[in-house]
């Protein structure tokens, strides 16, 4: 069956029916049932200038309405299921500049909602439609810029619960799993950034500075319909590709082994998240190369485990250990059992970060549950720490980084680290610090039978020295 709309009235029963599991007292009697009040932000004017800020729609407001406007309001009955989508008025004036507004049988005929009306009326309709009962928002509407609406509700309703915990757990757990429609938007998004990344390395001969490099991504991104990034652009080579999230994206290649690009294109507000690291030069120093088979099989085997079920903590653990054991072998760690130096926690001086995310309509999109505050470094900034569900979209990013900010404190042995710096054999390392840094990342749905891998960007070593060489003419 094609979806034509946006599936917004399926996406707010569902937000409904998670609110009802995580607060059934308010749903005790079905005439007071709560209703749902979102904004989207409002247009703001940069200070004392009359061009507009860079508008970016509310994620929930758009969950819940599919409707990529700013000034509007969206309100959701729990009891009727009635889903109001709430334009601004027209304004004559800004008609003069920007032609005329989407109408109200537009927005209709558009948008999977029950009516569509002024927001001029909104007040007066809360007043008349949902008298006594408790209205529910997520964020402050005065911070938003909705101070208006805020001071008249309480007059009307029983009650505004603003900021509501119950309301954001369930948006964040409805969100989370994504339906057929939210995954074609994912698949499409990931298409567009696996043909940028491969005009990326396919144009290496162009390219001698970072901002090349940044620029083809976005160009090709644009050119397929995607005007916005899921993020900004992480454009590095050499030493900068230590740096988890580089957006200098300015420095020549010069002198350099690798290229690390993390970049993803959006499309219709979904994103994508996708990285690769590759020679300059299309040829691996043979310590580059190790690193990077390293990271390889850190990747696939934590990859391949993807599936309902599956522990993500255990996935992250097992990718410390693949290292643990790679770097044994390569005489980077040096005087200590696999066990020993992984208890040690050392080797999150060279890989710091969660072994991936959730994935959605933020790069790191809800219902991770992370613990920041965790005191063990090798789980503190892992932003998954839950069994995969299937409808998850996930990134499996493991790398491997090379940075003094990180590693010489280990080796110094300063205050709190333990002793884990032991095992480290500064000699050899000292062969690999112009590596830099290595990640690879592919953007994984988890089906009901295990995963569906939606990048499909080349990540063979082999391969990638073959596309790098042949566009330089080296091969």
């Amino acid at each position: 069956m094609t979806i034509e709309k946006y599936p917004a009235k399926a996406h707010a029963l569902r937000v409904g029916q998670k609110l009802y599991a995580l607060a059934p007292m308010y749903f005790s009697n079905a005439a007071e049932a709560p209703v749902l009040l979102f904004a989207s932000p409002r247009t703001v004017y940069w200070p004392f200038c009359d061009q507009t800020q860079p508008f970016r729609q509310n994620r929930n407001f758009y969950y819940l309405s599919g409707c990529d406007l700013p000034d509007s309001y969206i309100t959701y009955d729990t009891s009727s299921r009635a889903l109001i989508l709430y334009l601004p008025p027209v304004d004559a004036d800004e008609v003069i500049w920007s032609g005329q507004p989407t109408s109200i049988d537009e927005a209709k005929a558009q948008f999977d909602v029950d009516d569509v009306r002024y927001s001029d009326n909104l007040v007066n309709n809360i007043a008349s439609g949902f008298s006594g009962r408790t209205i529910f928002t997520v964020e402050s509407l005065t911070a938003s810029g909705h101070a208006k609406v805020l001071g008249e509700l309480p007059k009307f309703v029983k009650a505004l619960a603003e900021a509501d915990s119950h309301l954001l757990e369930a948006l964040e757990e409805s969100r989370m799993i994504k339906d057929e429609y939210e995954i074609g938007l994912m698949r499409q998004a990931a298409a567009i950034s696996n043909h940028a990344h491969l005009k990326v390395m396919s144009t290496m001969n162009l390219h001698t500075n970072e901002t090349h490099i940044h620029a083809e991504f976005v160009y090709h991104s644009l050119r397929a319909g995607s005007k916005n990034q899921s993020y900004d652009p992480i454009c590095c080579s050499g030493h900068s590709c230590s740096t988890l999230h580089y957006v200098k994206n300015d420095e020549d290649f010069a002198g350099r082994q690798l290229i690390l690009i993390d970049a993803g294109a959006e499309w219709k507000h979904y994103a994508s998240d996708v990285t690769r690291t590759f020679p300059i030069n299309g040829e691996w120093t043979m310590e580059a190369r190790a690193i990077y088979d390293l990271v390889l099989d850190m990747q696939t085997s934590c990859e391949k485990l993807v599936a309902p079920g599956a522990s993500w903590e255990e996935l992250h653990l097992l990718a410390h250990k693949i290292l643990v054991k790679g770097f044994l072998k390569l005489g980077i760690f040096k005087g200590g059992s696999e066990e020993e130096i992984l208890e040690s926690r050392v080797s999150s001086a060279f890989f710091p970060h969660g072994l991936g995310h959730m994935l959605g309509m933020d790069t790191h999109d809800t219902g991770g549950k992370a613990n920041y505050s965790d005191p063990d470094p090798m789980f503190r900034y892992l932003r998954i720490r839950r069994n995969l569900e299937p409808g998850m979209v996930v990134t499996v990013e493991p790398g491997i980084y090379f940075s003094p900010f990180l590693i010489n404190p280990y080796i110094r042995g300063d205050e709190g680290l333990g002793f884990g710096g032991k095992f480290i054999d500064t000699d050899v390392l000292e062969k690999y610090w112009d590596v830099g840094g290595v990640r690879i990342e592919d953007d994984v749905l988890v089906t009901e039978t295990g995963r569906e891998n939606f990048t499909n960007v080349p990540k063979d070593p082999d391969v990638l020295s073959a596309i790098i060489m042949k566009v330089l003419g080296t091969s």
